[in-house]
């Protein structure tokens, strides 16, 4: 991986604190960067999977309380935070200065919003959701299919929440670990996800516990369907 390379986790929750953690000694010894965009703050009913915020951190912006948790593991890591949630208004400047996306968000709004904007930037996004006691993650690589490409956008009323239907801390370890792990296999110029959904179930045998699905592009997707040659450059070396 070169140096001065940027990293943009979306979510410093569940999903983010892992990747977060995973990302942080690569990062270090490339001299790299990593950004947090949140804008909630810590709550005692989530520190079983918020792992890098601590019970003193109640009521903390989780930023802060994550680049405090980041700075005493990795003192050379240089961090960045942002204190916004992703929204129509700030994503194309969120997004567009950095060479890989992580979307740790907990909304389906976002998770389409970052994908079609990191798709029309050209910026590889690695996607990663989490529910009771299953997983999935996915990397958006220019040239691959998309997030669009898979799922379509439901009515944001009829998905359950993570309040509602609940997660098991130990998945969202370990779909957040996977997620850095991607990441960084796109710094490096070797996506193993790119057009390929990782479906982990913690109810299955440990060797029978994830399945890849193959996502070809849609050529009537609305985000990268109709997509110009210029714009499926892949931006990963």
């Amino acid at each position: 991986m070169s140096a001065r390379k940027r990293v943009l986790v979306v979510g410093a929750g569940g999903l983010g604190c892992p990747a977060l953690l995973g990302l942080g000694a690569a990062l270090e010894r490339a001299g790299a960067s990593v950004c947090i965009a949140d804008d909630d703050v810590v709550d005692l009913s989530n520190l079983q999977r918020q792992v890098l915020h601590r019970t003193e951190d109640v009521g903390r912006l989780k930023i802060d309380s994550a680049q405090d948790a980041l700075e005493r593991r990795f003192p050379r890591l240089a961090i960045e935070t942002c204190q916004a949630r992703v929204s129509a208004a700030n994503v194309d400047r969120l997004v567009h200065a950095f060479d890989v996306v992580l979307d740790g968000s907990d909304s389906l709004e976002t998770k389409f919003l970052l994908n079609d904007t990191c798709v029309d930037h050209g910026v590889p996004l690695v996607h990663g959701g989490v529910v009771r006691m299953s997983g999935q993650l996915m990397s958006v690589v220019p040239g691959y299919a998309c997030y669009r490409c898979l799922f379509e956008a439901p009515p944001e009323d009829e998905v359950a929440s993570c309040q509602d239907a609940g997660i098991l801390g130990a998945v969202a370890g370990v779909i957040g670990a996977l997620m850095a792990e991607e990441a960084l296999r796109i710094l490096a110029g070797e996506p193993a996800l790119a057009g390929t959904l990782l479906v982990y179930d913690a109810l299955r045998p440990e060797s029978e516990n994830r399945r890849l699905v193959k996502v070809r592009p849609r050529p009537d997707c609305d985000t990268c369907g109709t997509l110009s040659s210029e714009k499926r450059q892949v931006r990963v070396s």
